[in-house]
């Protein structure tokens, strides 16, 4: 069975590397406070793993890149 995949780039400073373990984890953010609550990097990742699939994070030369793979069928 062939997933379907979704790729997200932008072109922003990128995350350093020492947020990378914690960026799916409930309530972690970099923000200001009042400025989100860091949620929702979670919550997707709970939702994708729910449904058998991945959320993955990969470092891009040009800025962030996030991958989301789901089984079909």
């Amino acid at each position: 069975m062939v997933p379907f995949k979704i790729e997200v780039i932008d072109n922003g400073i990128g995350i350093p590397d020492e947020h990378v373990e914690k960026i799916f984890l409930p309530f972690f953010t970099t923000r200001p406070p009042g400025k989100g609550v860091g949620l929702g990097l979670s919550i997707s990742h709970q939702i994708i793993t729910a449904y058998g699939g991945q959320l993955l994070y990969e470092k891009d030369n040009e800025g962030t890149k996030f991958k989301v793979i789901l089984p079909l069928g």
